[in-house]
């Protein structure tokens, strides 16, 4: 049991730092996005970085920007920069409208992140929406990383180890892993 005083300390406690990226301009963005070289999969799903942004739409994030899911933030140019920047507000005000649309005024029945309208999250060797090519997956523990080799990596499929029955307990377990922190 904890004692609070004042809605302030409640909410104190439960913030993890993260920025609300549709309330952030560019210049924040890129700043926030580039101080810790991580993948971009992993820096727009962590709170600590960005509030809001899970697995679900980051995969149509990072369709959307057509950039692999694997390449370090401290890569991408400042075109790069500007084009996820857009495509992060493009595609959560595209998905709070579907919602706000199904459920007027009401909330959700079903709270999930995933949607059968997503173009690739979830979506494992269906054709993409943008090329037709099959969307791949990187497997890992309970999650999965969901991209189109076409679109997003030049046409290369990335090694999802889980498929390898020499490396299947090695790595990636955890999304940590696949980007490179344990």
């Amino acid at each position: 049991i904890w004692l609070l005083r004042g809605e302030e300390q409640l909410l104190a406690g439960h913030d993890r730092g993260g920025l609300e990226p549709l309330e952030i301009d560019l210049a924040t963005f890129a700043k926030r996005l580039t101080a810790q070289n991580r993948t971009l999969k992993r820096a727009l799903t962590m709170p600590a970085i960005f509030s809001g942004i899970g697995n679900a739409y980051s995969d149509e994030i990072l369709l959307h920007a057509k950039l692999t899911p694997v390449k370090r933030a401290g890569q991408l140019s400042d075109d790069e920069i500007e084009r996820l920047y857009h495509s992060v507000q493009a595609t959560l005000i595209d998905y709070a409208d579907r919602i706000r649309a199904e459920v007027g005024d009401g909330f959700p029945t079903k709270v999930t992140a995933f949607r059968p309208d997503m173009g690739v999250h979830g979506k494992f060797n269906e054709p993409c929406p943008v090329c037709g090519s099959p969307v791949q997956r990187i497997v890992y523990a309970s999650n999965e990383v969901n991209y189109c080799a076409t679109c997003q990596n030049g046409g290369k499929r990335l090694a999802d180890r889980s498929l390898s029955r020499l490396l299947k307990d090695d790595w990636p377990r955890t999304i940590e892993e696949l980007d490179g922190d344990e």
